[in-house]
């Protein structure tokens, strides 16, 4: 593995986030998913509550080591968001 793709944060008060998720296998490296801004085309497991807030906790995308390549492979998408216009 290459280690700068996996932060895991045994110390934190919410370690694990995400229930049901496997500790010995869950990153911290994107606490706050970055994709999250792309909406509908972020790829993860997602729900819109009725208030119209995307709620990703039953996402567990971005804390999985081998998604960090996916997850980098879209932040060229975020960051056009991003851009000033």
């Amino acid at each position: 593995m290459e280690h700068y793709k996996f932060v895991k944060n045994e110390k934190c008060e919410y370690f694990p986030c995400h229930q049901g998720a496997d500790p010995a296998n869950f990153s911290c490296l994107f606490c706050y998913c970055p994709l999250y801004a792309l909406g509908e085309n972020c790829g993860g497991n997602y729900v819109y509550t009725q208030q119209g807030i995307k709620d990703c906790t039953n996402c567990l995308k971005p804390h999985r080591p081998e998604n960090y390549d996916k997850i980098m492979e879209k932040m060229s998408l975020v960051m056009e968001l991003a851009k000033k216009r």
